[in-house]
């Protein structure tokens, strides 16, 4: 292991890992295998639903009944007061212009949405007289472009607002195309903004104008490679949407950036004790790689649980995450080394480290000073700091689900905008109907009525589609399809349908939604003990002991606890969110779970490593006073990394992102640098049970300064 780690800084080794790495990013980029990544990416519901759904079962009988898999879209026109005479011309000739310009190979017609209840028109008008609808529907193809031109060709002809008139495209195709449109803009905002903050707090951090590059270009090369290993497990078969790509991406900025930190930090220290350049990185590898070994490991690792999920689409992020996570893992203990060691010390410019110069001393300063004081009176120390946090966990009864995909933009986008008219003067859900596929023709009467007698039903009607799989139905719902209410009606409505036919099924957009929140409600349930439990064998492997992986993984639960509970409210009462997504606990914890044991490694790693020469209470004195500035920096870079995500107009991320900057900030400045200390100064050495360093009585070296 010690020559696998060292092996980047050999005089000879340094120039093959420079070569191969060279000649491996050239090959991805010439066959665009990053650029595929990206295409690959499935930006519909309907592509995340879990195989036993019942919607997902539905969909597969509905695409047969219907020659694959359909999205209605709904133009609305609306004027206050009611549509004059002359809009209503307009519109018959808009649905006439609309079938001769904007006719696409996956598009129907545009006309009413039921036939006969346009009263002969080829629109349904409301009965207030002031809202219109046309509908039409795109057959998915799996190609973003098939839902994206259609809907862009529509609104060029139509959309916008004249004269009192505004008309509007939405329902589900126009929702889908936003979302595409927002998800395909994702990558290059979030890469360009994550990129420039790393790159001012590389300058503040190394303080130099030039030593900035070479973490960040080694980042760039594992972004590059992470994404070609991405494209080649879409092609196995996983399912990867818009949001895991954004938050893998930001994993690799993120972690990379805090492996080059912790590398760099002790390089840094190994050439002021050492004038050779190679025998320097080589110490610096043989100390610091392990720790970063299995810091990375044990992130990676917590992330391939999300692979046991229902939904596809955060199972995808499990394996995808945790190949960018190896990958950056690799780019800083290979390439970085080689391509430092190549260049030497002169990139430090202007803090150039020399033999024996300032700072060979690194057990000093402002950590040193932290430690020393909470040192004075541990046990207070650490019952303060988990008051506080428990205080932050009440947030907690503030968490809400109401996040969907109706209120999940950050701005106003225009599929929102037509259902927000269209609730006006038509049962909200005439934008989405919910699909009700009856098996048995003899009981196709008696299932439509059982389900229009279900509260919260406004319309049962017949479509033309049937077959042998069935005869489908379209129930319109009162509350908007995307709305936790709409939500809680799918459950009645489909024991309304089985009591009149056992083999019904209920799908279409809201029980897509519906069944999605169920599964991910389910993976949080399964998951949360698994990552636990992953991370706690990793623990105990590393440490060898008990207690102490126990102690931290208590610490870091608690921390996220906090976070999760300052989050809540501060959603609500500072963002004015609607709410959060089911899947945000299970996120939240997966990273800050992992990522606050990464740190917790990083101090601990240390600390085991000045325990065995002074002692428990002087070892995590020193441990954390050479850590602690560079363990800081890290926790800063990352923070800043996941703040990223607000920049971006989805709910969700924004969430996802201030939940994991402030979890992380928390876990850096007092969770590790105060909290854990803290309990080791108090538990004294055994906290390395049943380890032999629990044996050992307090040295005289536990009192070193």
């Amino acid at each position: 292991m010690t020559r696998l780690f060292t092996f980047p800084a050999g005089r000879r080794a340094k120039w093959i890992v420079l070569v191969v790495w060279t000649v491996a990013v050239a090959a991805m980029l010439a066959a665009n295998l990053p650029g595929k990544y990206s295409e690959a990416e499935r930006n519909e519901s309907t592509s995340f639903l879990p195989g036993d759904a019942e919607s997902t079962r539905a969909l597969a009988i509905t695409e047969a009944l219907q020659d694959g898999e359909r999205a209605p879209t709904v133009i609305v026109y609306q004027r206050d007061g009611g549509l004059t005479a002359a809009d209503e011309q307009r519109i018959t000739s808009d649905v006439a212009k609309l079938n001769t310009q904007a006719v696409f190979p996956n598009a129907t017609p545009f006309g009413d949405p039921a036939g006969e209840r346009g009263g002969g028109r080829p629109f349904q008008l409301s009965s207030d007289g002031s809202t219109a609808l046309i509908v039409n529907s795109l057959r998915a193809t799996g190609e973003s472009e098939d839902i994206l031109r259609p809907i862009d060709r529509y609104r060029e002809l139509v959309s916008g607002e004249g004269q009192g008139l505004s008309v509007a495209v939405g329902g589900p195709g126009g929702v889908s195309a936003d979302a595409i449109k927002v998800f395909e803009s994702i990558n290059g905002t979030l890469l360009l903004a994550a990129a420039s903050l790393v790159f001012v707090l590389l300058i503040l951090i190394y303080r130099s104008p030039i030593f900035w590059f070479f973490p960040l270009f080694a980042v760039a090369l594992a972004e590059i490679t992470s994404r070609a290993l991405g494209y080649g497990l879409t092609e196995l078969g996983v399912t990867v949407n818009g949001q895991a790509s954004a938050i893998g991406s930001i994993l690799v900025l993120g972690a990379g950036t805090d492996y080059a930190l912790l590398l760099v930090s002790r390089y840094r220290e190994e050439l002021r004790l050492h004038e050779d350049k190679h025998e320097a990185m080589a110490r610096a590898l043989r100390a610091a790689g392990p720790a970063i070994l299995a810091s990375g490991l044990t992130v990676a690792i917590t992330l391939m649980s999300l692979s046991f999920a229902k939904v596809n689409g955060t199972s995808g992020l499990g394996p995808t995450g945790a190949a960018g996570i190896l990958v950056a893992l690799l780019a800083m203990l290979t390439f970085l080394p080689a391509v430092l060691t190549i260049v030497g010390r002169k990139p430090f410019w202007p803090f150039v480290p020399r033999l024996g110069g300032a700072g060979a001393d690194q057990t000093q300063g402002a950590f040193r000073r932290l430690g020393e004081r909470v040192q004075r009176s541990p046990r207070r120390a650490w019952l303060a700091t988990t008051a506080v946090l428990a205080v932050f966990c009440l947030g907690l009864l503030n968490l809400s689900d109401g996040l969907t995909q109706g209120n999940s933009f950050s701005d106003s986008v225009e599929s929102i905008a037509a259902q927000e008219t269209i609730a006006t003067a038509f049962p909200a859900g005439q934008s989405a109907p919910t699909d009700i596929i009856v098996r048995d023709p003899s009981r196709v009467k008696d299932v439509a009525a059982a389900v229009a007698d279900v509260e919260g039903v406004a319309q049962v009607v017949p479509t033309p589609s049937r077959g042998p799989q069935g005869t489908l139905l379209a129930a319109f719902l009162r509350d908007a399809p995307y709305s936790t209410a709409a939500f809680a009606v799918i459950p009645e409505i489909r024991a309304a349908a089985r009591r009149a036919d056992p083999e019904a099924l209920v799908g279409g957009a809201t029980a897509v939604e519906a069944d999605l929140r169920e599964a991910s409600a389910d993976d949080t349930r399964l998951l949360v003990p698994v990552a636990t439990a992953i991370v706690l064998v990793i623990l105990v492997g590393l440490l060898r002991s008990l207690l102490a992986p126990v102690l931290l993984i208590a610490t870091v639960i608690l921390s996220f606890g906090a976070s999760l509970g300052v989050a809540a409210v501060v959603y609500d009462v500072i963002f004015g969110f609607p709410g959060s997504d089911p899947s945000l606990p299970l996120f939240a914890f997966i990273f800050l779970v992992a990522l606050g044991v990464d740190y917790n490694i990083f101090l601990m790693a240390r600390v085991r490593e000045e325990v065995a020469k002074h002692g428990t209470r002087a070892g995590m004195l020193r441990g954390l006073a050479v850590t602690g500035g560079v363990i800081t920096s890290a926790g800063v870079v990352l923070a800043g990394t996941f703040g990223v995500l607000a920049v971006l107009p989805l709910v969700f991320l924004t969430e996802i992102g201030f939940v994991i900057a402030f979890g992380v900030l928390l876990d850096t400045f007092v969770v590790r640098s105060v909290l854990v200390p803290a309990l080791v100064f108090d538990i004294g050495p055994k906290v390395w049970w049943p380890s032999a360093l629990a044996r050992e009585t307090d040295r005289s070296g536990d009192e070193e300064q």
